[in-house]
């Protein structure tokens, strides 16, 4: 059974970083695609970045090129989120998801997800 838990979310004030882990468990991701979306209140499900397990192909969203990246982590089976110069519109609930094959931008490819993680940008 795949599980995705997703850490280190919090309260930061704007400009500051935070970065933020996901931990896959319950198969072998090299042929995974991994995501990272996030939704604020009111507004549906937006794709942030994505990555490709194995060869680490990156995909970002237009509103956080220059400011996140991601990572991942094979002996450790996780994949980072580094978020840098936050800003207010960035407060979200951040989730990790997992799909086969290719990074997809819509969250409906995505066949798992963790639980999501709380960031908070204060101004």
């Amino acid at each position: 059974q795949v599980q995705l838990v997703e850490s280190g979310g919090g309260l930061v004030q704007a400009g500051g970083s935070l970065r933020l882990s996901c931990a896959a468990s319950g198969r072998t991701f090299s042929s995974y695609a991994m995501a990272w979306f996030r939704q604020a209140p009111g507004k549906g499900r937006e794709f942030v970045v994505g990555i490709r397990w194995s060869g680490g192909r990156t995909y970002y969203a237009d509103s956080v090129k220059g400011r996140f990246t991601i990572s991942r982590d094979n002996a450790k089976n996780t994949v980072y989120l580094q978020m840098n110069s936050l800003k207010p519109e960035d407060t979200a609930v951040y989730y990790c998801a997992a799909k086969l094959g290719q990074v997809a931008g819509i969250s409906p490819e995505y066949d798992y997800w963790g639980q999501g993680t709380q960031v908070t940008v204060s101004s």
